[in-house]
């Protein structure tokens, strides 16, 4: 499905506090947390041409255990992505100010207790502005994936899939502020339960 960027994003990124591969490298980006394995190429490259200013943005499999997003322990792993990156400013420093993100994006999440899978068209769009404190803001257009732990934000804890317009205020400490402008949420947890 493709969207016309607000300014834009693929993002499993905002899943389990990640960011795509290109932005956690960038200079004065926080780590991606640890609860997320490594980068690894993407399940599927881009066949069209990257634009001039715009790189790929590839999103890694992660894995998160039971309790942490959903009752029990949960993969997840591009099956199509072709999410890129364009950095709009920087800070004076030279680290990353501002970026923009868009692709498609399929994620599949599954119950690695039962088996049970969901694939989640993510392939929305963003602009982040990272601040010098670590913290993040986001304007996104949808769909997007969101992963929420216990305590940690403005939705219960879970994994969603957020579609349409809204903005996320993520803390220094990882909380992730939620405002839903014209969005709806889908909540993959009990998709794959």
């Amino acid at each position: 499905m493709r969207r016309t960027p607000l300014a834009p994003l693929a993002l499993a990124a905002v899943l389990l506090g990640t960011q795509p591969a290109a932005a956690a490298t960038a200079p004065g980006t926080p780590p991606a947390s640890t609860a997320n394995t490594p980068r690894t190429q993407p399940a599927f490259t881009a066949t069209r041409p990257t634009a001039p200013g715009w790189e790929p943005a590839p999103s890694a499999p992660w894995d998160v255990g039971a309790g942490v997003r959903c009752d029990f322990p949960v993969h997840g792993e591009p099956v199509v992505d072709e999410v890129e990156q364009r950095v709009l400013s920087t800070h004076p420093d030279g680290s990353v100010r501002r970026v923009a993100y868009r692709g498609d994006l399929v994620v599949r999440v599954t119950n690695t207790a039962t088996g049970a899978s969901h694939d989640a068209d993510v392939s929305g769009s963003a602009v982040v502005e990272h601040r010098p404190d670590g913290s993040q803001f986001w304007a996104v257009r949808g769909p997007v994936l969101v992963g929420v732990g216990e305590g940690r934000g403005t939705l219960p804890r879970g994994l969603y899939v957020v579609d349409g317009v809204f903005t996320m205020d993520i803390g220094a400490d990882g909380f992730k502020d939620v405002r839903l402008v014209h969005a709806a949420t889908d909540d993959l947890c009990a998709r794959i339960d």
